[in-house]
């Protein structure tokens, strides 16, 4: 009851989750362009996932697993549907989800025959890691909309996404966290498992015994996959920001449920990978232009971004590609050799930069 009656009147004064202000990229998110200056490794159709693997980088283009050694490129193999999540196992192994509803486990990146595949239940997998035990975690983001599908997720408030562990040994899937706000990216730290909750703004961590902590909240940007940084800490990418247009239109049922059913969803009032291809887009008006030419401040439809975390799970510094850059969609970002390597979806690239560079890039 107490809470019921803390809900509304969070909904009557336009505070709590109720709010539509957006906080402001501050501190150890300072804009700046580091990921413009990005340098291009490589041009994919559909890039979604990144796997190092020791000696070379594995990326998920598509349906299409695609091996990037040095400058050169060559197809491993392909599958039967597109790969929605990557994860290098310990001894060379491979994990690899297709399409959100299957996720498969080889000895190697050409074996011919899984060693251990999970189905049961499975969704949206859209992130994958492996655990010190053996097992693997991974996050169904959504429990009613594709893997693809999250925009709409979005607009209809989806709390369905699951942070998952698979055992291979028994082929059991156990759900460590449910009721998720798009469950998208885990890692484990210090025994217990860091989870991004992209619709909730949030890192949380989560306990073997299922106790949940916020460890950062409120953030500006929808945090998605999380991987190792040397030295310690995490890299936190995030696919887009927010802006308090959309967190409006979370807030009008009425508005939401016409613009579902009467608006192609490339044109709906949410966040995007990419923005500025089409003169249907909403939020140019906000697109605050001089001369034809957008400003960097302006409300972004689409953004890149990269958080480095300390070992605390506190943001160090940030990597950002403003309204007015190109490498926006940033879905995946590991360490290969002394290069920081990331999947700017929106573009549909890989691009890398130097490890040495990036704190003074990125507090210039």
């Amino acid at each position: 009851m107490i809470v019921a009656i803390r809900e509304f009147a969070n909904r009557f004064l336009g505070r709590g989750e109720a709010a539509i202000t957006v906080p402001s990229f501050d501190g150890a998110l300072k804009p700046n362009q580091a990921l413009e200056q990005a340098e291009i490794l490589l041009e994919c159709d559909a890039p979604e996932d990144l796997a190092p693997d020791g000696t070379s980088l594995l990326i998920a283009d598509g349906a299409r697993l695609t091996r990037l050694a040095g400058n050169s490129t060559t197809t491993v193999r392909s599958f039967e549907r597109p790969i929605s999540a990557l994860a290098s196992l310990p001894g060379g192994g491979l994990a690899v989800a297709l399409g959100g509803m299957e996720v498969r486990l080889y000895d190697n990146a050409t074996a011919e025959t899984p060693r251990a595949a999970f189905t049961q239940g499975l969704h949206a997998v859209n992130a994958l890691a492996p655990a010190a035990d053996g097992r693997l975690i991974a996050t169904d983001g959504s429990s009613l909309h594709d893997v693809g599908d999250w925009a709409r997720d979005l607009m209809e408030l989806g709390r369905t996404g699951r942070l998952l562990r698979l055992d291979p040994k028994t082929g059991a899937i156990s759900e460590l966290a449910g009721g998720l706000g798009y469950a998208f990216g885990a890692i484990t730290s210090n025994g217990a498992v860091l989870v991004s909750e992209s619709w909730r703004h949030r890192l949380v961590s989560i306990a073997p015994d299922g106790s949940r902590k916020d460890l950062l909240r409120h953030l500006p940007v929808y945090p998605s996959r999380l991987s190792p940084a040397s030295g310690g800490g995490f890299w936190l990418t995030a696919f887009t920001a927010r802006t308090q247009l959309v967190e409006f239109v979370l807030r009008e049922p009425a508005y939401r449920r016409r613009m579902i059913a009467e608006i192609d969803p490339e044109f709906w009032v949410a966040p995007r990978l990419r923005s500025g291809h089409s003169f249907k887009e909403p939020l140019q008006g906000a697109h605050i232009k001089t001369m034809g030419v957008m400003k960097p401040w302006a409300p972004p439809r689409s953004y890149g971004l990269v958080i480095r975390l300390g070992a605390d799970g506190f943001p160090r510094y940030s990597l950002h590609s403003r309204a007015d850059g190109v490498n926006h969609g940033i879905v995946s970002a590991v360490e290969v050799g002394n290069d920081l390597v990331m999947i700017a979806k929106g573009p549909g690239r890989v691009i890398k930069l130097p490890l040495a560079s990036l704190g003074e890039e990125a507090r210039a």
